[in-house]
């Protein structure tokens, strides 16, 4: 897929709108992404643009008529403004400026339609050599437009019927009876390669969704659709990385819910699991905008809060445990009530690295167990070492140990 560090627009006018769209139920990030294969790389376009300036120069070269001329000069003009219009959607891109989406796609129309006019009027001249060069390079462009185009079907279509299609009309004019067999074999021809581009990009519409969702597995919660934790570290790295350029306050609340054993014990596992599905809902219900939820594992929760004081952590924090900490439905007529306790760090005043604040969230949290749970407990540089003694007096349990860690 695209890479999230040059996003092109989405084309804002009717006609290319239809060109490059690719289904109603498509999301749009994949949207932004296919969007983005139809820039192509610059290798690719530059080889395309070389061959069909090279083969009007050479037709042109050797009849230098009026109508070649003209086709070399609007050649010519089409490859420099396509070249120029890559280059700075390109620029745009990379700093998430609106692109020349639209242009960039009447373009490669006219591009087409260029090609097509070449192969047209080197036909009407009955020049055979000139004809076979222009024929073989429509062709040849064809491979080429499925290859880079395929993510819109539409435009496709559209560009290989341009490029290829005036090859018959060209045979008529030409008064070979031979050339008439164009008439049955290019639009068959025109047919399969414009269906197989439909093909393609369904095919590539469903990689990119199993990627998204491989993706969106791969950093989230199964049961509470939060992020996990590697969605959480990989988050955290990115807004620290922000943060520190420009100074932004960010807030790790780590919670623990006190008693949640017992709710299992009791109840059974799918009980526990409606009761952390509900703590998860709770969670959401607390969040500002740009805040995220994460689930580390069992009954382990994290919020990372950007723009937050650490007053203001405090009582978000505070709010956390009441919230939580009301009673829930287990199932059949029954409630349960477990209480969370919550570690507080702050960046950068406690670390400018995940496994920093992870670490030292860790460690207030569970001096807030210690003196007691529900509890709101900020970090503190004496908070580890705290850690480290009850870890010596409560060496048996690991996750003692590992919070030390």
């Amino acid at each position: 897929m695209q890479s999230d560090a040059s996003i092109y627009s989405l084309p804002r006018w009717r006609v290319t709108r239809w060109l490059a769209d690719c289904g109603a139920d498509v999301p749009e990030d994949i949207r932004l992404a296919l969007i983005g294969n139809l820039y192509g790389t610059l290798p690719v376009f530059i080889g395309g643009i070389l061959n069909s300036l090279l083969v009007a120069a050479a037709i042109t070269a050797r009849s230098p008529t009026p109508l070649f001329v003209a086709w070399l000069a609007v050649e010519i003009a089409i490859c420099l403004t396509r070249l120029a219009v890559l280059i700075i959607a390109r620029r745009r891109a990379l700093k998430h400026q609106p692109t020349p989406t639209d242009v960039n796609l009447l373009l490669s129309i006219a591009w087409s339609g260029s090609v097509g006019y070449g192969a047209l009027i080197s036909l009407a001249t009955g020049d055979w050599v000139a004809a076979t060069l222009a024929c073989v390079s429509a062709g040849a462009m064809v491979g080429g437009i499925c290859f880079r185009n395929f993510s819109a079907p539409r435009l496709c279509g559209v560009m290989i019927v341009l490029s290829l299609g005036p090859t018959i009309p060209g045979a008529l004019i030409a008064a070979q009876p031979l050339l008439l067999v164009l008439f049955a074999q290019i639009p068959v021809y025109l047919g399969a390669m414009t269906m197989a581009c439909f093909k393609l990009s369904r095919m590539l519409i469903a990689t990119m969704r199993a990627e998204r969702e491989n993706d969106r597995r791969a950093r989230h919660d199964e049961l509470t659709g939060l992020a996990n934790r590697a969605g959480l570290v990989r988050a955290l790295d990115e807004r620290l990385s922000r943060s520190g350029c420009d100074g932004e306050a960010l807030a790790l609340l780590y919670l623990d819910l006190d008693d949640f054993k017992a709710v299992n014990d009791t109840h059974g596992h799918a009980a526990g699991d409606r009761l952390l599905e509900s703590v998860a809902e709770r969670m959401r219900g607390l969040l500002r905008e740009g805040d995220l939820p994460a689930r580390l594992g069992g009954d382990e929760f994290v919020v990372l809060a950007a723009g937050c004081t650490a007053d203001r952590a405090t009582e978000f924090g505070q709010r956390l445990i009441d919230a939580i900490g009301a009673p829930y439905d287990v199932g059949s007529g029954t409630s349960a009530r477990v209480g969370v306790s919550v570690g507080i760090a702050m960046a950068p005043e406690h670390g400018s690295r995940a496994a920093d604040l992870l670490r030292a969230a860790d460690a207030a949290l569970y001096q807030a167990k210690f003196d007691g749970g529900s509890r709101c407990r900020a970090a503190s540089g004496d908070d580890l070492a705290r850690l480290r003694d009850l870890v010596s007096r409560h060496a048996p349990d690991p996750a003692l140990q590992s919070a030390a860690a």
